[in-house]
C-alpha cells in the first residue's frame, strides 16, 4: 500500500517558478516532480536522503489498484490457435 504524498505550500518568486517550468518541461516532468527531483538531488548530494525514503513516482499517472478503480489497459494479447501473432 503506498503511503500518501505530503502537501506543502511554497512560495516562490515567480520568475524562479518560470524557470522551474520551463527546465521540468525539457525534462518531461511536471514542475511538482522536478522540485521533488531537485530536492531529492540536493540531499543526496549533501548526504542527507533518509535512508526509509521511498522512491520517485515514475512518469505519467499512478497506476489503479485493484481495490474498485478502474483497469488499466492490459497489452494486447494474441489470437487464440495464432501462437505467432501473424
Amino acid at each position: 500500500m503506498a503511503t500518501e504524498r505530503k502537501k506543502i505550500l511554497l512560495r516562490l518568486d515567480p520568475a524562479v517558478h518560470d524557470a522551474l517550468a520551463r527546465w521540468a518541461g525539457d525534462e518531461l516532468r511536471s514542475t511538482n516532480a522536478q522540485i521533488e527531483f531537485l530536492l531529492r538531488r540536493a540531499l543526496a548530494d549533501a548526504g542527507r536522503m533518509p535512508k526509509d525514503a521511498g522512491r520517485m513516482r515514475r512518469p505519467g499517472r499512478p497506476a489503479k489498484d485493484d481495490s474498485g478503480g478502474t483497469d488499466t489497459a492490459a497489452p494486447a494479447e494474441d489470437p487464440p490457435g495464432d501462437p505467432d501473432g501473424e
